[in-house]
């Protein structure tokens, strides 16, 4: 991203059933601007701020924030309170009047209504004191009658409200008037000593507090980077209802997600039958939803380098390999297999009706990120088991190869096994 760019919206798209509610939207956002997104009923406004919050998730591109070079994933809560972890709300406020800070306040109680909020909501506001910051005229007193309105509102809509701020801010009302806000809210101070909790066991602050954040070094299992670490000083024994009867949105991982599949618009049909899934995989996680004929068409809508293909088929959008697929319409199989070639041990002749000859050949190959290693040269005749699966920086010798449905012949560990070609890449 650019130094002065704060957000970044990709490449967006968003379906509703039966609507193209977004269509590869692009939006970037520098540092001073003031923009007005504006357009026609239906035209998408609604439905792009509710990306960007996380309200809808969006099937394809990508957000980012200044300072974050990974892409925003948008269904955290929902994880967290599916696996029984408490969840509170933490709002960055940019208000430079109490009313303004009552609609940041009323927004984010909209916002969270659906969800088990059981942990305080807390209000924080840096960066007052930089001379490109809105906020940066207004006096102590402001900023502190600006925060307590925030709370005041988180609290008329039933949430229990808390203020977040550094430990030389608070100090000795250094930045803000705490002794103010203290008499009726929960304190929560950043401090970070120079030997993090526990062999520290409390934070010098001497104002009273609810919560200490001791470390922006911490690591959680499952995060690659470092994340804020705290410790409350109040806990619950059970878990808040939500405010509204309104179930949220599901959501979940984007499917294509490393993918990169590039949009197209054709009639396809299946060399002889393919898998349609759910999901671009061949794995336990992805689930078979209709088997797509020779002769039967689908629209393909995208094609992707790893060897998959997205198509809409009865109104889903589902996946199939990429090599099982021809835009050729009239295409015809080859023929059913003899008696004589269902004994052979190349695959021909698997109970699928692939004809699976290889012309021979003698390259090493790895998988472009991993592929399933089977016993025959099918996906759906059951006794093609999966013996292995090949990842990427792992390497075999082949030893044939199918241009008509795909499929390479490979020497694994002794083993003559078979995958989708379309999988694999030179590793020479």
């Amino acid at each position: 991203m650019e130094q002065n760019v704060v957000l970044e919206m990709r490449d967006i798209s968003k379906n509703f059933t039966g609507v193209r509610a977004l269509s590869h939207v692009d939006f970037t956002l520098r540092k001073g601007e003031i923009h007005a997104l504006m357009g026609e009923n239906g035209a998408g406004k609604s439905t792009l701020i509710k990306v960007l919050t996380g309200v809808h998730e969006f099937e394809s591109g990508t957000i980012h924030m200044a300072g974050n070079s990974n892409g925003i994933i948008n269904h955290s809560p929902q994880e967290a309170q599916a696996n029984g972890i408490k969840i509170g709300a933490y709002f960055f406020s940019t208000a430079v009047t109490t009313d303004e800070a009552v609609q940041e306040a009323d927004w984010v109680a909209d916002y969270i209504s659906q969800y088990q909020i059981t942990y305080p909501v807390a209000f924080n506001c840096e960066g007052f004191e930089n001379a490109d910051s809105r906020q940066y005229a207004m006096t102590q007193s402001e900023r502190t009658d600006m925060a307590i309105a925030f709370l005041n509102e988180i609290y008329n809509r039933g949430y229990t409200p808390m203020f977040y701020a550094a430990k030389n801010e608070m100090l000795g009302d250094a930045k803000w008037d705490t002794s103010r806000i203290e008499k009726t809210y929960k304190i929560w101070v950043s401090q970070y000593p120079s030997v993090p909790y526990p062999q520290t066991a409390q934070s010098d602050y001497t104002g009273t507090h609810a919560m200490w954040q001791y470390t922006n070094q911490g690591t959680v299992a499952g995060i690659s980077k470092p994340v804020d670490v705290d410790i409350a000083y109040f806990g619950y024994a059970g878990t808040a209802d939500a405010k509204s009867d309104v179930t949220p949105e599901t959501v979940g991982a984007d499917a294509e997600a490393l993918m990169n599949f590039s949009d197209v618009n054709e009639t396809v049909t299946a060399k002889q039958s393919t898998n349609l899934r759910n999901i671009p995989s061949q794995g336990s996680d992805a689930t078979v939803v209709a088997t797509l004929q020779n002769g039967e068409t689908a629209t393909r809508t995208g094609v992707s380098s790893s060897g998959w293909s997205r198509v809409s088929y009865n109104g889903q959008t589902l996946y199939a390999v990429s090599s099982y697929l021809t835009t050729d319409l009239g295409y015809t199989a080859p023929a059913a297999n003899t008696a004589a070639e269902t004994t052979t041990t190349d695959g021909s002749g698997s109970g699928d009706g692939l004809k699976t000859k290889f012309t021979a050949c003698n390259d090493v190959v790895t998988a472009k990120i991993e592929v399933n290693l089977r016993t025959l040269p099918s996906v759906t005749n059951p006794d093609a088991a999966v013996v292995a699966v090949l990842k990427n920086g792992e390497t075999v010798t082949r030893t044939g190869i199918n241009t008509d449905y795909g499929w390479s012949r490979v020497d694994y560990n002794g083993q003559t096994l078979y995958c989708v070609s379309s999988y694999l890449t030179s590793a020479q």
